[in-house]
């Protein structure tokens, strides 16, 4: 066996057979004996980017860009570029990424193959609404052009499908323009979840990004709630300089516990907002983790858990009551705790996660038997709800409630490639 590779959340542990590098688009996939994965910078949560027992396709070394339109933001690259060297070579000339996640660590391929959603999925949707066309290698040497015209069925199936249709070897995505790199943003905090529905449908009227942080420890739930819009032009543009803070060591227990997270989720709702609008770098409103190099480590050598639902506008305002108060009454919070709204879009691939509804993240530490508990206390009010759990973030959902929030995971299934496979997807089709 090769040596270890580990999703950003640490968990499940895999033993790969080997780790192949991909380095020219134009090459022809490996022969192996049992099955294949692509693997891209490993950003992904849970085991939908592992393939234990069996090969990895690394394709970081896909890196190059194509071609960029300067005039039309049209731009053409590899899978394996991130979007963080995306936003350095285009945000300069004036282009931003239409859809974006949470880190800019994660390359094109990975983006696709998840149907990455952001802040503004209300009006933009989910990162496959904006890819035009990309190439993908299947394992008996065919190559396909695919996009929302030309072999839609595939572009479909490609779109949020795990991976699992072949390898995407380059994508061609049409970025958004913006007059600079800042942000304004507007913070309110609130208490109630009632207060955060009326913040947030106010909001989603006039901002084209929504989201709130939760105290999901609070008897109440609170938060802070924020919208933001690129800046216009602007006079002067404040200095920008990046902090570079790194986690060195992985702890042996995790340093997120009940008594640092009750403190740190006190101080956190109780810091002193800025006067809104306030003219905010995009890297800080976007991707405020980015800043702390390896802050998965803080969760210690147990690795963590995350947990992202999504429910249904008719039951989302009493599930995610539900959800928040099974959670308080646990003692197992979360410091990194998102709620937002979808908008109503329709979905761009059979497995897209996104979909109109409310979503709501947490990260919890591995506490072994108790988590796991208390994620089947969880799976049950999603289930109860009509809704379902984001795959890219997981790493224990029952079978049952993968093929009960994905419909299409039939249909979808006649495109996977005969020697395409995860630990995920033999997990949830066993």
């Amino acid at each position: 066996m090769s040596a270890a590779v580990r999703s950003w959340n640490g968990l499940p542990q895999a033993a790969h057979a080997q780790q192949l590098a991909l380095h020219a688009r134009d090459a022809v996939l490996p022969s192996v004996a049992g099955s294949l994965l692509a693997h891209g910078n490993g950003r992904s949560y849970g085991d939908v980017c592992l393939n234990d027992g069996a090969s990895l396709l690394m394709t970081r070394g896909l890196d190059r860009f194509i071609s960029f339109d300067r005039a039309s933001g049209v731009l053409r690259c590899e899978a394996g570029v991130l979007l963080g060297e995306i936003l350095t070579l285009a945000l300069p000339q004036g282009w931003f990424l239409p859809v974006t996640p949470g880190t800019r660590h994660v390359t094109v391929g990975g983006a696709i193959a998840n149907d990455v959603h952001g802040k503004n999925h209300h009006v933009a949707g989910s990162f496959g609404h904006h890819v035009r066309a990309f190439e993908l290698l299947r394992s008996d040497g065919s190559r396909m052009l695919c996009g929302p015209q030309q072999q839609p069925q595939w572009f479909a199936a490609t779109v949020g499908g795990l991976g699992l249709t072949g390898c995407i070897v380059w994508a061609e995505l049409q970025l958004m323009p913006v007059a600079n790199a800042y942000m304004l943003v507007e913070e309110q905090r609130f208490t109630g979840l009632e207060r955060f529905w009326e913040l947030n449908g106010a909001a989603e009227r006039d901002m084209p990004y929504t989201v709130a942080w939760i105290d999901c420890l609070a008897r109440q739930p609170r938060g802070i709630f924020s919208s933001a819009c690129h800046a216009p032009p602007q006079q002067a543009l404040p200095l920008y300089r990046h902090v570079h803070r790194c986690m060195s060591v992985t702890p042996p227990v995790s340093l997120v516990n009940g008594p640092s997270l009750r403190a740190f989720n006190a101080l956190y709702y109780h810091r002193p907002l800025p006067a809104s609008p306030s003219l905010r770098h995009h890297g800080s409103f976007f991707y405020p983790l980015d800043g702390v190099r390896d802050w998965n480590r803080i969760y210690g050598r147990h690795g963590f858990y995350q947990y992202q639902c999504v429910l249904p506008p008719a039951s989302s305002h009493d599930g995610i009551a539900a959800i928040l108060a099974r959670i308080a009454a646990s003692g197992q919070g979360s410091f990194l705790a998102v709620l937002k709204t979808f908008g109503t879009r329709p979905a761009p691939g059979m497995l897209s996660f996104a979909r109109p509804g409310a979503t709501l993240a947490l990260d919890f530490p591995n506490r072994g038997a108790d988590s796991l508990r208390l994620f089947a206390s969880l799976d049950a009010i999603v289930a109860q709800a009509g809704g379902a759990l984001y795959p890219a973030k997981d790493a224990r959902m029952p079978a049952s409630l993968f093929r009960a929030g994905f419909p299409a995971w039939q249909a979808f299934s006649a495109f996977v490639d005969p020697q395409f496979s995860s630990s995920f997807w033999r997990r949830v089709n066993p």
